[in-house]
C-alpha cells in the first residue's frame, strides 16, 4: 500500500494534474512478488490509451510501466524508468 501511495505521490509532485487528465480511477494496490516490491494499477480513460496502467516498482528501484488494453492484452511496455520520469512516458503515451 505504501508504494502504492508513494507512486501517486510522484506523480502528483511531477503534475498535479496529470492523474485527473489521464481519467484515472479505480487504483489497486499491486502485492510484492518475485520481480517486483509492489506497485500501482489503474483504469484510464485518456486521450489515446483507454485501458489499465500498471506501474511496478522493481527490486532495482526503477519502475516498469505497462499499458494494457480493455481487452487485456499488453500494448507497451516501458523498463528502466525512474521516479522523475513517470509523468514523462505516461504523457508520451497520451500523445502529449
Amino acid at each position: 500500500m505504501e508504494i502504492a501511495k508513494t507512486i501517486i505521490e510522484q506523480i502528483k509532485y511531477a503534475d498535479k494534474w496529470a492523474l485527473m487528465a489521464y481519467g484515472s480511477k479505480n487504483f489497486i494496490a499491486l502485492p510484492e512478488s518475485k520481480d517486483f516490491q509492489g506497485g500501482l494499477q489503474f483504469q484510464c480513460s485518456g486521450f489515446k490509451h483507454k485501458g489499465t496502467v500498471r506501474i511496478q516498482l522493481k527490486w532495482i528501484d526503477t519502475y516498469t510501466i505497462s499499458f494494457i488494453s480493455k481487452r487485456g492484452e499488453t500494448i507497451k511496455e516501458v523498463n528502466d524508468v525512474y521516479c522523475d520520469m513517470l509523468v514523462d512516458i505516461l504523457d508520451w503515451i497520451e500523445g502529449k
